[in-house]
């Protein structure tokens, strides 16, 4: 069975990758919604385990030994899984944020959401900041995760981020983020 998906996979992949993603978007699109997930979600999660699918089984590195809907359905579960997890801890770190801010905006100067700031840095300073200061994981794990050479890397990267941030947030005072 994992030699003739293989070379089908070789030989005609793009029919062969249209006959899987018929067959499994009906359901990975059925546990996104109940996930609270939605029709693009779905979308974007397939075609990531397609990717990894079609890449694992050509480069022999999968043995199948269930339906291949089976694999890509459990890749998009873990993959959906890690995703809430995270949209999870952003909303956290934003409540927290929102939490500490006064409830009455000083009339000189409306209060600042904090979280507004660090979204403002881009997606990669971002997470390592979230990463470093919020998650509280290490540098060597961070490193890996942007892919960095080192470790040195990571840290000249994180301080930069800070710095910019410090930039951004230099013409308020520290009661607008209580």
């Amino acid at each position: 069975m994992a030699t003739d998906l293989r070379e089908a996979l070789i030989e005609h992949r793009e029919e062969a990758l249209e006959k899987i993603y018929a067959k499994a978007y009906p359901m990975v699109l059925h546990y996104v919604k109940q996930q609270h997930g939605s029709p693009d979600d779905a979308k974007d999660l397939l075609q990531e385990a397609m990717i990894l699918f079609y890449e694992k089984i050509v480069h022999k590195e999968l043995t199948l030994t269930a339906a291949p809907t089976t694999y890509i359905m459990a890749v998009c579960k873990n993959r959906w899984r890690r995703e809430l997890e995270k949209r999870s801890r952003h909303q956290e770190l934003s409540a927290a944020v929102a939490e500490q801010l006064p409830q009455e905006a000083n009339a000189e100067a409306p209060a600042a959401d904090l979280a507004a700031f660090v979204e403002q840095l881009g997606a990669k300073c971002r997470d390592i900041l979230v990463s470093f200061y919020y998650l509280g994981q290490q540098l060597e794990q961070i490193a890996q995760q942007h892919q960095y050479r080192n470790i040195r890397s990571a840290t000249v990267q994180k301080f930069k981020c800070l710095e910019r941030l410090r930039k951004s947030v230099s013409g308020f005072g520290i009661h607008h983020f209580k």
